[in-house]
């Protein structure tokens, strides 16, 4: 199923992830932080532009190496692998695949070595809604004037390149949607405080504010009015690198709690031995293949260039639903001591949650589901 580049770069990740991102995961949970070492480890291995042209200073892998990063790392920490997700299947996507050559020269490089990018869509009344965006983009001679706000917006702490979409004519609606690169730093560009979230707590998430944040028209990626596009294409792709993310959380939880309960003794013999926990077991296992054969099969569709919305929908639902299950499922097997923050499970049922909900809720994704399945009949 593998090619030998893939699987060197799997084993790769998984050395890395223990070695150095394992030792830090309690630390950066518990801060809502992550360690610069481990942002700084992730340029180092390569990992932040894995399918940038080499002359990009990238490493030209394929998007199913991708995938296999984002879940070798999410074995570990998922908010490590949400980092990896963005930067791989959204920012440097978009990049590559709308952007002109002055931009690709001025940006790739930089993102696959040093600089975090950040997509920024939702606004408060822009959920699910996203087209119902307020940002505003007017025109001021060679630049554009960019004033409103944004909501939940990942990476926002460390980055240094935001993929903004605002509205350069509202009277266009959606159309008028457009999407422009907006350093780091830039005047009028205030970022907010970090949510204080339930789970993925080391990944920053925070508001932002756009108050006069001047932009060259040059920093304009793709065309006027085209920015819904792009960012349903690269939703539509991004969701299999969430589906990665959910597929790596729930079987890091798994293999960290199938052990523990082959050695726990109760009643005389390991409760393993116990049909009607294997029974459980057994089930999310299955389950667990399930949705790592939806993923990949999503992402070498991708790769094959063939449609692969419904299957991205499909692997995204699947995958989000599945790794609930299997971490709440692992915190009962593994009883009180589940619950307690000395073992890694309820960590995972945390960072499991938001699965359901970012880069198109679970119901989003069961209608879009929906439409393919009443366009096939």
């Amino acid at each position: 199923m593998f090619s030998d580049e893939e699987r060197l770069m799997q084993e790769m990740v998984k050395k890395f992830a223990q070695d150095q991102v394992a030792p830090l995961v309690s630390t950066m949970d518990e801060n809502s932080k992550m360690e610069e070492s481990v942002i700084q480890g992730l340029f180092q291995q390569g990992l932040m532009g894995i399918e940038t042209d080499a002359k990009y200073g990238g490493t030209g892998a394929s998007f199913f190496s991708s995938i296999l990063v984002i879940e070798e790392l999410a074995k570990v920490d998922a908010s490590v692998s949400l980092i990896c997700d963005i930067q791989n299947t959204i920012v440097n996507k978009l990049l590559m695949k709308h952007g002109t050559e002055e931009q690709k020269d001025t940006y790739l490089p930089i993102l696959a070595s040093e600089k975090i990018g950040s997509f920024c869509l939702s606004e408060a009344e822009a959920g699910s809604d996203s087209f119902a965006l307020k940002t505003r983009a007017s025109k001021n001679g060679d630049y554009y004037v960019i004033n409103g706000s944004k909501m939940w917006i990942s990476n926002a702490e460390h980055a240094g390149l935001f993929l903004v979409f605002a509205n350069v004519d509202p009277s266009l609606g959606y159309k008028g949607i457009t999407c422009f690169l907006v350093e780091g730093g830039s005047e009028g560009l205030h970022i907010g405080k970090a949510e204080n979230k339930m789970g993925i707590r080391a990944s920053s998430t925070c508001p932002l504010t756009f108050e006069n944040v001047k932009v060259p028209e040059t920093n304009i990626l793709g065309q006027i009015g085209h920015g819904y596009k792009y960012a349903i294409g690269s939703l539509n792709e991004g969701r299999i690198g969430i589906a990665a993310q959910m597929l790596g959380l729930a079987q890091g939880c798994f293999d960290y709690t199938i052990p523990y309960i082959k050695e726990r003794i109760q009643f005389g013999k390991r409760i393993f031995d116990f049909q009607g926990l294997q029974h459980q077991v057994a089930h999310v296992a299955t389950q667990l293949e399930a949705a790592r054969l939806l993923t990949y099969n999503a992402a070498r569709l991708v790769e094959a260039g063939k449609p692969f919305i419904k299957e991205a929908s499909m692997a995204k639902y699947y995958a989000s639903e599945i790794s609930g299950i299997t971490t709440s499922k692992c915190i009962e097997w593994m009883g009180g001591v589940g619950y307690t923050k000395n073992f890694p499970v309820e960590k995972f049922f945390r960072d499991s949650k938001i699965g359901t909900i970012y880069e198109g809720a679970s119901n989003i994704q069961l209608n879009t589901i929906a439409k393919f399945i009443d366009a096939d009949y």
